[in-house]
């Protein structure tokens, strides 16, 4: 005889209010937070008798989005905790709408509901409103592109004036001042520039020198500024002491920033396709346009000219094997 599965009880009744915000959002997560558990007191419990049973928040880190608190909202579902979720919006719930849709599924079968603050009569069971909630998506979807082509298109145009769109290098501190009045209607709210760092700068100018003198590898300039206790800004040092007291030099930073035009000061970008030397930057440049490419010359021909390493002769090599 066939074992019947126990009967599941009826959830608690009561609501789960889900919050989300992305770390890649311009904007404070508490505050986006705080405005989304408005939306929802406002929209979805102030109109219901069901008590509030508990909140999930996640921020999501843009390159790992685990949203535990999603998962333990779920966990909770599964549990029978709560018998209705709130969210502000159907973005916020799921990555996309078939992620969404299929974890609507399973709360309803669970007897869950999921409601929207901003469709607070939306029941996304139902046939014409399940449309909603896929549109809801391809909007937002659309809506993040453009973004994503304003954002582009600001940071190219920026570049192209001179300006400096990312993070300074080593050497340099990225700066920024709050606007008033015309000023901020033309400009935005803050003004950014770059700048040199006064003691960091003092490292690779030093560097710079070392290259210049063409009588020193990467590694021996590594180990020069080591020696005079200089970092990389970040505290990453350019000689690193192993246990066993080997050394292991930072070579490989060094040479991305002898490669790097903004030294020279100028603005150079693939993406914006930017060539070197077409546009200047609007900092201060360490050396001079001649100087970088004297150095770029330096690296080019070390590359050309470096000695193979030699390898070992066996005598039998290729024709005894094992087996």
């Amino acid at each position: 005889m066939a074992r019947r599965k126990p009967k599941r009880l009826p959830p608690i009744p009561g609501w789960a209010v889900y919050l989300r915000t992305s770390t890649k959002d311009l904007q404070n997560p508490k505050m986006s937070h705080d405005r989304q558990r408005f939306s929802i007191q406002q929209s979805l419990l102030a109109r219901s008798e069901l008590p509030l049973i508990s909140e999930y928040s996640d921020i999501e880190s843009g390159t790992r989005a685990d949203r535990r608190e999603y998962q333990n909202m779920l966990k909770d579902a599964r549990m029978g905790d709560f018998s209705h979720v709130a969210v502000e919006n159907a973005e916020r719930f799921g990555r996309n709408d078939a992620e969404a849709l299929s974890v609507i599924d399973e709360l309803d079968s669970l007897g869950i509901a999921v409601r929207f603050a901003d469709y607070p009569d939306l029941n996304p069971m139902g046939a014409d409103d399940r449309i909603m909630v896929s549109l809801s998506f391809t909007l937002a979807r659309r809506e993040s592109m453009k973004l994503g082509e304003r954002v582009r298109g600001g940071i190219n145009a920026k570049l192209r004036n001179g300006g400096w769109a990312g993070k300074a290098p080593d050497g340099y501190v990225n700066k920024e001042e709050k606007t008033e009045g015309s000023v901020q209607t033309q400009h935005g709210k803050y003004t950014r520039w770059v700048e040199q760092d006064p003691k960091q700068i003092q490292v690779w100018r030093y560097a710079w020198e070392l290259l210049l003198e063409n009588s020193w590898t990467l590694e021996e300039i590594c180990e020069k500024l080591h020696a005079r206790g200089y970092y990389y800004h970040t505290g990453r040092p350019f000689v690193k002491v192993n246990k066993d007291g080997t050394r292991s030099s930072a070579r490989n930073g060094l040479s991305r920033n002898f490669h790097n035009w903004f030294y020279a000061g100028w603005v150079v970008s693939e993406k914006a396709k930017i060539s070197p030397k077409t546009i200047r930057g609007q900092w201060k440049p360490l050396i001079s346009t001649e100087e970088f490419e004297r150095g770029l010359e330096i690296l080019k021909r070390r590359v050309e000219h470096k000695t193979p390493r030699r390898r070992h002769f066996y005598l039998l090599s290729g024709l005894v094997y094992y087996v």
